[in-house]
């Protein structure tokens, strides 16, 4: 299935979210998408190190949302 993964910033105060960094890519399964998305973050580019991480299908459907810590991700 085709993804879009998107990496941000949360400000804890109102949930608001910035963007840093967003990637398409190709994943068997939802597994197989957040090995690839734990892969991105600590490869790609990006301003700032994002504390979070939203994975949805090419519809725009959300199938995984979490921290980017070592207890959750």
């Amino acid at each position: 299935m085709k993804i879009v993964i998107e990496f941000y910033r949360t400000r804890w105060q109102d949930d608001a979210r910035a963007i840093l960094g967003r990637e398409m890519d190709e994943a068997a399964d939802v597994e197989g998408a957040i090995r690839i998305a734990r892969s991105l973050s600590r490869t790609l580019s990006m301003p700032q190190r994002p504390d979070a991480v939203s994975i949805a299908d090419i519809d725009g459907n959300e199938i995984y949302s979490g921290r980017l810590d070592a207890a959750s991700f």
